[in-house]
């Protein structure tokens, strides 16, 4: 089968490799549909590695190389002996973290933050840009009917901007603003729409970028960070000039976590989704003095996927429309890791297509 495989910074090859046939009694074989290059894909590929190592991982055993993948939908071709809630032709969305059920974060579901555990597509021997992919049952959630496998790529990602804005505290009729206008600034559109936001507000200095969130079918304001003093335009756009009552910054920007603090009023929370390892700067004692709340936000809870489900299904968070194209595995950096790295590129989301 072909894989695209992670060796080294700028080294991925589009392989040919064993299917996979051996399962343990709580695995799934799936027969990956379409997967989704995420920001996490490209950063490995552009100067990684960085959640990739050389080192076996101590849940998995995995290491480099890596399938590369973890915004993946598929089909069940085969269940582990103990497998009861799956079966051959399931149509699933994988759930990329793994870890000991029995252990501290395992039973909160929160299987990324553990000492022991594997990430799809990273640190787990099998990812979405192959023709299959082994997965532990319990990461494996079966697709509603409604659901196309385009949608079920898209899962993923939804998933961690749902869990930005339901960590924001934002409540119905409340104000947002959310920094950068990629994929998951634009999921969080979605999500602080379907969450009753009463205004949002994108900052985004790529003109095409705000364009394309302007066309989400959203009420929503852009704005460019280049052009206007993000504070000045809280002052002036929010009940009686407090400031956002939340802010979720999705592009790892240190001016742009700067200009959230600035914006959000006091015991607001400012969420940070957008990696980045730069200095920022920010007073502890303004912190302090405006009760503000800054929440990092990885991932999610292992038990989101059906309610993400729900809210595809519903049309009041259409992933699809920001899926520029599907492409092959062959093409996938020509086609695929290049234009979503160029800083000046239109694409927002490009999915990997398998088994075509």
């Amino acid at each position: 089968m072909k894989a695209a495989r992670f060796y080294a910074k700028g080294d991925v090859r589009v392989e040919d490799i064993d299917k996979p046939m051996a399962l343990q009694p709580d695995e799934v074989l799936v027969r990956n549909k379409f997967c989704g290059i995420c920001g996490t894909d490209l950063h490995e590929f552009a100067d990684g590695p960085h959640f990739i190592s050389d080192v076996p991982n101590a849940f998995s055993g995995a290491s480099i190389p890596a399938i590369l993948g973890h915004e993946l939908s598929g089909e069940i071709e085969a269940v582990g002996a103990d497998v009861k809630h799956l079966r051959p032709g399931d149509r699933v969305a994988i759930q990329p973290h793994m870890g000991p059920a029995d252990g501290y974060f395992g039973v909160r579901g929160l299987h990324f933050l553990g000492t022991r555990g594997a990430a799809t597509g990273l640190t787990w021997n099998w990812g979405g840009f192959a023709d299959y992919a082994v997965m532990k049952a319990y990461a494996t959630v079966k697709m509603p009917d409604g659901l196309s496998y385009e949608q079920g790529a898209m899962v993923e990602p939804a998933a961690v901007a749902v869990t930005a804005i339901d960590r924001s505290g934002l409540e119905p009729g409340g104000a947002i603003l959310i920094t950068g206008g990629g994929p998951i600034g634009a999921l969080a559109v979605m999500a602080a729409h379907v969450a009753g936001a009463g205004k949002i507000v994108v900052s985004e200095p790529n003109a095409t970028r705000r364009e394309r969130i302007e066309n989400l079918g959203i009420t929503v304001v852009t704005v460019d960070p280049t052009a206007v003093s993000l504070g000045q335009f809280a002052r002036d756009n929010t009940f009686e000039g407090l400031g956002f009552d939340a802010a979720i910054e999705c592009a790892g920007n240190p001016r742009a976590i700067t200009d959230c603090i600035k914006a959000v009023r006091p015991q607001a929370t400012v969420v940070l989704i957008g990696l980045t390892n730069a200095k920022v700067e920010f007073t502890p004692f303004d912190l302090i003095t405006r009760d503000i709340r800054l929440q990092g936000s990885l991932c999610y809870p292992t038990t989101l996927w059906p309610r993400i489900y729900s809210m595809i299904e519903s049309g009041r968070l259409p992933v699809e429309r920001l899926i520029d194209e599907t492409i092959s595995v062959d093409d996938i950096i020509e086609k695929g890791f290049q234009p979503l790295l160029d800083p000046s590129g239109i694409k927002m989301k490009i999915l990997v297509q398998l088994n075509a």
